[in-house]
């Protein structure tokens, strides 16, 4: 199935496309570009909401109602979204784009009954260099089939108008024309390990290592805080594992039987056992060179280890704390790292 005006699949897109496939979605495709291993997916670009939403407008305003509240109108902005998702999500499609979202759910996920996908928002605004967007709209993890996909197409549409996101969004004075959401549907990884690294230290701003933080089951513990992951930082040259923090990973996140997520007890014998082997970690940090070396800039990047030990990655994403308060670059970027560590302590010659 080939791409068109509604749907984009990773193959075709990349991060010049963000303006239709959101932040995340862009990211998808640039890493399946660079032939670095993710989910296959595709995204429900922005048009698509567009459409919907122009629908919606016709039968009352949207757009122009957030745009004149306030940032401070906390008590209007709950109101305001609580009425505006109910609308989103009890819409109905249009007759064209449910058909071509269920092709391209059967092509993502063929006849395996047992395929999954999750259904992760993707805004033109998140991951942008000068502003961490992300986290903000929803996702949604283990979608058992078309229908429930589709459904939940219109929650992360209606995400867009969380209190949280339209807070953000009058914070910063973001016009309302220029936000739109797509949608990623991708093919779930029955994740044993998982989490989050980083490029470049999250705690000193270091960019010589590599931070890794994991654990067992879906990311989706690592992300939500619920679960304190095992954390190792590896040096990007030598590769010397300097820091392995252990922790008691009391619980795990795992598909549940009919869809979604569910909260299980980690077994005793695994708690305090590493969830990544010493050769996973290094594997990780050489996928955390490449990407930022494809990427040019520091970046915050999540991943998965399946039960086959092949390593997907989830999103890359701009680091945006410590780059913000970088002034000026003491070198200029280099494709190999001991050439930047030469730069800085070597003097000219």
């Amino acid at each position: 199935m080939r791409s068109s005006e509604t749907i984009g699949w990773f193959a075709d897109i990349g991060l010049a496309d963000r303006p239709t496939v959101g932040g995340k979605g862009g990211s998808l495709g640039e890493l399946t570009r660079a032939s670095i291993a993710v989910p296959p997916g595709f995204v429900v670009r922005t048009g698509a909401f567009e459409r919907f939403l122009s629908t919606l407008e016709q039968q009352e305003p949207i757009r122009t109602k957030v745009e004149a509240l306030g940032a401070d109108q906390l008590e209007q902005i709950t109101a305001l979204s609580n009425h505006l998702r109910a609308r989103l999500e009890s819409a109905a499609l249009p007759d064209d784009l449910t058909s071509e979202l269920i092709a391209a759910h059967a092509e993502l996920c063929g006849a395996d009954p047992n395929s999954h996908v999750a259904v992760r928002s993707s805004a033109t605004t998140e991951d942008a260099e000068d502003a961490s967007f992300a986290g903000l709209q929803d996702t949604y993890l283990w979608v058992k089939d078309a229908q429930a996909a589709l459904h939940y197409v219109r929650s992360c549409w209606a995400s867009l108008y969380s209190v949280p996101s339209i807070a953000y969004r009058r914070k910063h004075g973001l016009p309302e024309s220029g936000v739109a959401m797509a949608v990623v549907i991708q093919r779930m990884v029955n994740a044993r390990t998982a989490g989050v690294m980083f490029t470049r230290s999250p705690l000193t701003g270091d960019r010589s290592v590599v931070t890794i933080e994991g654990a067992w089951g879906l990311g989706s513990s690592v992300v939500s805080g619920e679960v304190t992951p095992d954390r190792f930082v590896i040096a990007k040259i030598t590769g010397e594992i300097s820091v392995r923090e252990i922790s008691n990973k009391h619980v795990q996140h795992l598909p549940a039987t009919n869809g979604g997520v569910r909260e299980l007890e980690t077994p005793e014998n695994l708690r305090r056992a590493p969830s990544l082997s010493d050769g996973e970690i290094v594997a990780l940090r050489d996928i955390a060179r490449r990407v930022e070396r494809h990427y040019g800039r520091p970046q915050d990047i999540e991943w998965a280890v399946d039960h086959s030990g092949e390593i997907l990655l989830l999103q890359s994403r701009p680091e945006t704390v410590w780059s913000s308060k970088d002034r000026s670059p003491v070198a200029t970027p280099a494709e190999n790292p001991i050439q930047h560590v030469m730069k800085i302590f070597g003097g000219h010659r």
